[in-house]
């Protein structure tokens, strides 16, 4: 007998932010609810906070998609893994005084988001049943 495995994935590359910049926002949601992360990055005050929610609204939609026959709410799901990699880096120079130049690093990211189906009913449930 063969079992389904709840999960899917969504891709952001080339982004145009920092990776260390991003990450910051990543660690905020990793291993959280898809809603309880949306909501927690709709107040988080730092920049890629609206990229990273996009990567994880993506993600849930994918896991509707692939598996329609399933109902599937965000809080059924869980963020499984999110990743941030070093994407490429755009080489500029600044003029500098007596001829010099001075070199600017424009660094990108890849966001990548696993979500998957919560095993286990939420805590909250549990409590208000015992």
């Amino acid at each position: 007998m063969e079992t389904q495995i709840f999960e899917a994935r969504a891709i952001q590359r080339h982004l145009r932010r920092a990776p260390r910049k991003v990450r910051l926002v990543a660690d905020i949601v990793r291993g959280e609810r898809v809603d309880r992360a949306l909501k927690r990055l709709e107040f988080t005050n730092k920049a890629p906070a609206g990229e990273v929610a996009k990567v994880i609204k993506s993600a849930a939609a994918n896991i509707r998609d692939k598996f329609e026959d399933e109902r599937l709410d965000d809080d059924m799901l869980i963020i499984k893994s999110i990743m941030v990699d070093e994407g490429i880096t755009l080489k500029r120079i600044q003029p500098r005084a007596m001829g010099r130049a001075n070199r600017i690093e424009k660094k990108s990211s890849h966001i990548t988001v696993v979500v998957a189906k919560q095993e286990e009913p939420h805590a909250e449930e549990e409590m208000i049943t015992e």
